[in-house]
């Protein structure tokens, strides 16, 4: 059979078939195939099939570009984790997804273009100078002809080129035209993920508004490395794909903040000052706040915690960098602290590990740490709609809290005995008492994720005007 391509037609055709390929939103190559398909159909099915082009696999066939199905453009970067990425394509198109590849320059090494393009039903785009894409702008096209740009695995390199705007290959050229959501899976080696300029590029990433998924904690392809860095599993990354493109929730078009865990404030390289928070409230909250339909970014502390699916997080140590995330962050309609902020810290840490010598105890010299939830509370431009506190007790529950709902200028706030007996610090359920200038709302004992739940619905019920 004769090759026929779209460089082959005349001006003429090619000017009109690339107007009528935007009027529908598709690709010149798309547009081809909805044509012929059509032809088919005219002609007789008995001669092509139309719900089944050639090119398609029997998978991809269901979810042809004339259907509404959610299209997934997933960049596998050059890791060892991009092994998992054949998995993950399986695991959108089960979900109902549409799926094209980019592979990196170095993605090649670990996974081929042919074992990626069989999955898909359509070829892997690898080059960003391939002459017969780029006639008519392939990389633009990618970057545009797609719900969500999925990037799995993400590695320390291709985090930092989307930070610094790098376009030096197609997977980089995509990512800096695209106009669509994109959801980042990191996965490198724990000493690369906590590095500093791996942190600060996450920091500017997630102020760009990328989500983030994962990493978690695990064993690394290097024999003896453990730590967090493992690429989430493509369960995790399909369900956060499923959470950006199924925005119809309640809290759809809503942005929602949210702290959690505790923060770490160093005495020396190998002390600190911290509070006894697991994270799972907060962690609860910013998933129940992502499932309703919200953009959510969790600035959480130190918690041996998995990422929310759908969420973007930013992981912080200190009160002094929670206080950064948070205004970062701005503005958002709805703002959430459910972090255990360390009330003081030391007001000069020590550079070297302090000795224990006998007869001598060290004085520390403590100064205050910022009042996140008062600082955002009193702002005066781009205050959230509504202000959410928590009131961690151990007597006096309701008035202690009352007395914190006045002094911080926040909407409301969540109180609860943190007493050990009642085994709410690290648990898994709590007993809320919501607390506003309306009045008190008792909860009954529940889990922490039953709590998220309700304080959504109390969320809804607020930004409709219901009460505040």
């Amino acid at each position: 059979m004769a090759s026929l391509t779209v460089r082959q037609l005349d001006d003429t055709l090619k000017r009109l078939l690339r107007l009528r390929a935007a009027r529908h939103g598709r690709s010149m190559e798309d547009e081809v195939r909805v044509i012929l398909r059509q032809a088919a159909d005219e002609a007789g099915r008995d001669i092509l099939d139309p719900s089944k082009p050639p090119a398609q696999s029997e998978r991809q066939a269901k979810h042809d570009v004339t259907t509404a199905r959610p299209r997934i453009l997933l960049i596998i970067g050059g890791g060892i984790a991009a092994y998992k990425s054949l998995d993950l394509i399986r695991r959108l198109q089960d979900r109902g997804a549409q799926v094209r590849c980019i592979l990196s320059g170095a993605a090649g090494h670990f996974v081929t273009p042919l074992a990626v393009g069989a999955l898909c039903g359509e070829r892997a785009y690898t080059d960003l100078f391939e002459p017969q894409s780029e006639f008519d702008v392939g990389h633009i096209r990618l970057a545009r002809d797609t719900d969500l740009v999925v990037v799995a695995p993400a590695t320390a390199d291709l985090l930092a080129k989307m930070a610094g705007g790098h376009a030096d290959d197609l997977a980089t050229a995509v990512l800096l035209a695209t106009n669509k959501p994109i959801l980042v899976a990191p996965a490198m080696n724990p000493q690369m993920w906590s590095a500093k300029a791996t942190q600060r590029n996450l920091a500017q990433l997630t102020a760009d508004g990328i989500r983030v998924v994962g990493p978690n904690v695990g064993e690394m392809a290097e024999r003896g490395e453990a730590g967090i860095g493992r690429m989430a599993e493509p369960l995790e990354i399909a369900a956060a794909v499923a959470a950006m493109t199924c925005r119809t929730g309640v809290l759809s078009g809503k942005r929602v903040l949210v702290t959690s865990g505790p923060t770490s404030e160093p005495i020396d390289p190998v002390r600190f000052i911290a509070n006894r928070s697991s994270g799972k409230q907060g962690h609860a909250i910013a998933s129940a706040a992502a499932a309703a339909g919200a953009h959510v970014v969790l600035v959480s502390g130190p918690a041996n915690l998995p990422d929310p699916p759908g969420v973007s997080v930013v992981k912080i140590e200190t009160a002094q960098q929670m206080l950064n995330a948070v205004e970062k962050a701005m503005p958002v309609d709805v703002a959430v602290f459910a972090a255990a902020v360390a009330d003081w810290r030391p007001q000069h840490a020590s550079e070297s590990k302090i000795k224990k010598q006998p007869g001598r105890t060290p004085t520390l010299t403590l100064v205050e740490n910022p009042d996140i939830l008062s600082t955002v509370a009193h702002r005066e431009t781009d205050r959230p709609q509504l202000v959410i506190g928590f009131a961690a007790e151990t007597d006096h529950l309701v008035a202690n809290a009352r007395a914190k709902l006045a002094k911080k200028g926040c909407d409301w706030i969540l109180a609860n005995d943190v007493s050990p007996a009642t085994g709410i610090m690290g648990g898994d359920t709590n007993t809320i008492h919501l607390i506003s200038a309306r009045g008190e709302e008792s909860w009954p004992p529940q889990s922490k994720d039953e709590v998220a739940r309700m304080l959504i619905e109390r969320i809804v019920a607020a930004l409709a005007g219901s009460e505040r």
